[in-house]
């Protein structure tokens, strides 16, 4: 079994305290958001995750993704499609993942960890998948007349994302659809946007997806992907639904501590998620991760969460 997380944590920012920040500040320099990454590698790190991220710190994972595409613009916290979709350039910005790169290699070498044990350990690069991009945006002046087509648009433009995050040196990508599971997605265009995506990459390939799977896993064990990732600490139903089709599935993200309750749940609590998922698909296949993204809990809550899931699942090793 590896540790993971889904993509999201608190974010940490720190106005600028000493003279050269304030003088960076001064001159439109200084990025806060750096401190946030730093923090969130580092909470990672320390609660055991093996695979962690950069923690989406700047903005929620609609805007991150969207800011670099020409063709969006917000309102708020609204996102509107105003002119066909193309990126802003076609070498995305991965700064961000980067900088998250270098403060884990640091904190691994802080660590002393041999070549074996980092082998294991690494970073997931991160996409806002294509169809809750659309779904979660109005398409002005009949841009595009069917949602359809500005899906797959999208996905043609996120294959440089994924090829960016690639050569960047992920351990995986994963692409964050919480939309499929509403039954407002077309699964057959949902199925050939993302395998758009994952035929243009070499890595892993996780497809994340919330809430219920009951009425759209039949579908998504068709998608070209290795890992599909659900919540079943607040969704514990699928567990049921994966044991129905245990036969057809590969690797799984086990989601087993709730993202959107505060409670910290005890090691025994998880455990119990993780071995009713070893029963169904056998531990070499079970990514242990959170439900969804952490950003809306409290910094030691998510903290204390993802160190008892670690513990959770060393206990079963052990």
């Amino acid at each position: 079994m590896i540790s993971t997380v889904v993509g999201s944590y608190p974010p940490l920012k720190q106005n600028p305290s000493n003279l050269k920040n304030k003088i960076l500040n001064m001159m439109g320099l200084y990025d806060c958001y750096k401190i946030a990454i730093e923090h969130v590698v580092t909470k990672q790190i320390t609660a055991g995750i093996d695979i962690i991220s950069d923690g989406q710190v700047r903005d929620n994972m609609v805007k991150i993704t969207a800011n670099k595409i020409f063709g969006y613009e917000f309102e708020g916290n609204i996102s509107k499609i105003n002119s066909k979709l193309r990126s802003k350039s076609s070498v995305p910005d991965t700064g961000d993942l980067k900088y998250a790169i270098n403060v884990m290699n640091r904190k691994f070498d802080e660590l002393n960890l041999s070549k074996k044990e980092r082998k294991k350990k690494g970073i997931k690069g991160l996409i806002t998948g294509p169809n809750t991009m659309i779904h979660s945006s109005t398409i002005e002046n009949k841009v595009y007349k069917r949602k359809e087509d500005a899906i797959l648009d999208l996905s043609e433009v996120l294959i440089a994302e994924a090829r960016s995050l690639e050569i960047e040196g992920v351990k995986m990508i994963q692409i964050d659809e919480p939309f499929l599971s509403t039954g407002l997605v077309d699964m057959e265009i949902a199925k050939e946007s993302i395998n758009l995506i994952s035929k243009s990459v070499n890595v892993p390939l996780a497809l994340h997806c919330c809430g219920d799977i009951s009425n759209v896993l039949k579908n998504l064990i068709d998608f070209n992907v290795d890992i599909l990732d659900f919540e079943f600490a607040g969704s514990k139903n699928n567990l049921n639904v994966i044991k129905d089709y245990s036969d057809d599935l590969n690797k799984i993200g086990l989601g087993c501590i709730d993202t959107k309750n505060q409670k910290v749940e005890s090691i025994n609590e998880i455990t119990t998620i993780i071995e009713e998922g070893i029963n169904i698909l056998g531990s070499e296949n079970l990514y242990i991760d959170p439900d969804c993204g952490m950003r809306i809990l409290p910094d030691e809550i998510a903290f204390s969460k993802l160190k008892n899931m670690v513990d959770a699942m060393k206990s079963i090793k052990s």
